[in-house]
């Protein structure tokens, strides 16, 4: 008994797409899952701390409190997913350094005070830049914003 030609190829095609599926099985069983570099993070968490300060600087203490989250965060990523870099104990650092700063500003976000936040927020940079030199990347100095990056987004408070 023959197969008509149209059943055939449509068999070829089956079996075809069957073995793709299964050797795209296979390649991503044997694929490791991603994981970000210590440089796209801090690069994430340069973006995050511009934002707070854009955000608190303008007293909008609701997206400043999200982007506070995000950095912590980010912290975490770091500390979890490279504990040391080139032989330096980043996430000992990160341990040591941003939790007092980063609860600073917490509080004062929670309270509202433009003054206690600017206070916190420049000592959270300090600990960055003391992060950075012992690193070995001091030449990564942190600071306030000068002006937004971010010209698609409004930092001033929602209106009521």
């Amino acid at each position: 008994m023959t197969l008509p030609a149209r059943r055939i190829r449509r068999l070829g095609a089956v079996l075809a797409g069957l073995g793709l599926a299964l050797a795209a099985g296979r390649v991503l069983a044997d694929a490791s899952p991603y994981v970000p570099g210590l440089g796209e993070i801090m690069s994430l968490q340069q973006m995050r701390h511009a934002k707070l300060w854009l955000a608190g600087s303008r007293g909008n203490w609701a997206l400043a409190d999200y982007e506070v989250d995000e950095l912590r965060e980010g912290f975490d990523d770091a500390l979890s997913q490279h504990p040391t870099h080139d032989g330096v104990p980043v996430g000992a650092m990160i341990q040591s350094l941003t939790p007092g700063p980063l609860a600073a500003i917490g509080k004062a976000i929670e309270a509202k005070n433009a003054a206690d936040f600017a206070k916190a927020f420049d000592s959270l940079t300090d600990a960055c830049n003391t992060c950075h030199r012992g690193a070995k990347h001091g030449f990564i100095r942190i600071r306030r914003p000068a002006a937004s990056a971010f010209g698609n987004q409004d930092f001033a408070p929602s209106p009521k």
